[in-house]
């Protein structure tokens, strides 16, 4: 009985939405100069009084979408005439002067709460979990005062390929943040990428709901690159996506000299106050990039997701470890990262994304980064053709990110540094010492979690070790330059629809909340940054057949003067 009236009522607020979208796409023959009559008053900016940058009444532009899916439908008519009716006979005659600004705040806030507590996956349990640091203290609590009080801008991206599942409890988390950080200070990102499911319709539902809280966005619908699944390349579509949705972000600083403080790239699903804590940690740490981290249930187990771009600090693979996994099988391999894992403390890696995750624009794409790909894959009908050993890894386009960030700090580094090796003076003339050794894993097994959360697109680890690499000696070690700061802040949790987030939460932190932890907020920061390591596990993807296509794996040497070397002009 509980599951039909659940139903009911989701569809009801599902419906309230739908009216609300209608209202905001309806001609002004059919609702004369009503919608721009409400939304004239800006009723949340009223509240708080203040005239922003992100000012979405002064700035019209700051409320944009494309490509709406707008195929015709037998019922269009009839429901915008109803709707239309409605509006002008119990709407309209409530909202004409400032007077009932209040009521009009107070009635949009309510159908936003009502509608953002019956999405009835993940969001709802947020409050009930038990987090170390006093995490588990409400998002409207004094925790996170300075970060609202600092009034910084906060760019929220989203890239969705049919995403139904969860993009309600994403628009949620927005809403929470925004109610935290201010209306103004947050613009959303929203890409849909040729998405089958009900994602579009939800996006429309997403536009609503931030047009009329004031929320700047550009919500963005774009057809996949290719109709056909096994003719599509998969990193080549995963930097097509997340280029596009930071479009907006390099518009607003070229063209209206706007510049966001951090990027917070939404993905799956996490609790509001984790992604304020991952926002506290990036500051304190100056951090180019933090991730939080990805579990998919499998079994009846939770198991660490998006293993294919997560290396620790050594470059090694995360294992395909439990939640409730003892202290000597958890996910980083390095010692220093396992023992900071332990402790729910940040630690540093070579690469990460696992979920949603938090990269600071000056130190990345500011400085020009883009999303790439290796270019030299093959078509899947084709014979496959033989690659050098030192070949580039064709990984994802997130691993071609975070070597991206180490080469271009330590080409900050070096450009700041009056004294220097001669050798890296002439880059062009140093001699190229790379190590490398190729392993191919024929039939890989079926992964045992595979279709879960976003290890979908990820083979099983191995034990490789890393002592195959011969031992040669680079002209410049990777230690000599200035590291990235890249960090795991391992209390930042996603999860996706149908996860036992609570159980996940008791398995990951324990029952109650550490209160002696709560002392040691300073560790957060840390004080001894590794370079980078000289070799990595490549796991890559040599062909296309989208994100199912079969990958390999190898031990690749990385060198950053190398790098630099073939960057230079």
């Amino acid at each position: 009985m509980a599951f039909p009236l659940r139903l009911a009522r989701l569809f009801a607020a599902l419906g309230i939405l739908l009216t609300v979208h209608l209202l905001l796409s309806t001609s002004s023959e059919t609702t004369p100069s009503s919608i721009s009559e409400y939304q004239g008053y800006n009723v949340l900016q009223r509240v708080t009084g203040l005239d922003q940058t992100l000012n979405v009444q002064k700035h019209k532009f700051m409320q944009w979408r494309i490509g709406r899916d707008a195929r015709p439908d037998i019922f269009d008519d009839l429901i915008a005439g109803g709707v239309g009716d409605y509006w002008r006979r119990f709407q309209v005659p409530f909202i004409t002067a400032k007077e009932t600004s209040h009521a009009d705040v107070q009635s949009v806030l309510s159908a936003v709460e009502s509608l953002l507590s019956l999405n009835g996956w993940v969001a709802a349990y947020c409050p009930t979990l038990v987090r170390p640091f006093g995490q588990n203290k409400n998002i409207d609590d004094d925790a996170y005062d300075h970060l609202a009080k600092e009034d910084r801008l906060y760019y929220v991206a989203l890239a969705i390929h049919s995403a139904d599942h969860f993009l309600v409890d994403q628009l949620a988390v927005i809403v929470q943040l925004a109610k935290r950080l201010g209306t103004s200070n947050l613009f959303v990102s929203m890409l849909d990428y040729g998405s089958t499911d009900s994602t579009s319709n939800l996006t429309d539902l997403c536009e609503a709901v931030l047009t009329l809280l004031g929320v700047p966005f550009r919500i963005r619908r774009v057809v996949s690159m290719t109709e056909d699944p096994t003719a599509a390349y998969y990193p080549l579509e995963e930097a097509y996506m997340r280029n596009l949705a930071l479009e907006p972000l390099l518009e607003l600083r070229e063209k209206r000299q706007i510049a966001f403080y951090r990027v917070i790239w939404l993905k799956g699903f996490t609790c509001p106050n984790d992604i304020l804590e991952t926002l506290r940690v990036s500051i304190a740490n100056e951090a180019a990039m933090v991730c939080g981290m990805d579990w998919a249930e499998s079994g009846g187990q939770f198991i660490f997701s998006d293993r294919w771009r997560t290396r620790d600090i050594h470059g090694d693979q995360f294992r395909q470890s439990k939640s409730s996994s003892k202290p000597d099988t958890v996910p980083p391999r390095d010692k220093n990262g396992a023992t900071r894992y332990i402790q729910h403390l940040p630690f540093q890696v070579f690469c990460c994304e696992a979920g949603t995750h938090v990269v600071d624009p000056v130190q990345s794409y500011y400085k020009g980064l883009k999303y790439r790909y290796g270019t030299d894959f093959h078509n899947s009908s084709s014979d496959v053709p033989q690659r050098p050993s030192d070949a580039p890894c064709l990984d994802s386009t997130q691993a071609w990110f975070c070597r991206d960030l180490w080469v271009t700090k330590a080409l900050e580094g070096v450009q700041d540094d009056e004294v220097l090796d001669p050798a890296l003076r002439d880059m062009k003339s140093a001699p190229h010492a790379r190590a490398r050794h190729r392993r191919q894993i024929p039939n890989p097994p079926m992964d045992s979690d595979v279709n879960a959360g976003s290890d979908f697109d990820a083979m099983p680890d191995s034990d490789l070790p890393l002592g195959m690499l011969p031992a040669v000696r680079l002209s410049v070690p990777n230690s000599v330059y200035t590291p990235a700061r890249i960090l795991i802040n391992p209390r930042c949790v996603t999860t996706y629809a149908g996860v036992s987030h609570t159980q996940l939460a008791l398995d990951l932190f324990g029952t109650d909340d550490d209160d002696e932890m709560q002392g040691n907020a300073t560790k957060n920061v840390l004080d001894d940054w590794e370079g980078a390591p000289e070799s990595f596990v490549c796991q890559e993807q040599c062909q296309t057949g989208g994100r199912v296509a079969a990958k390999t794996q190898r031990l690749l040497g990385f060198s950053i003067h190398d790098e630099l070397s073939a960057r230079a002009p």
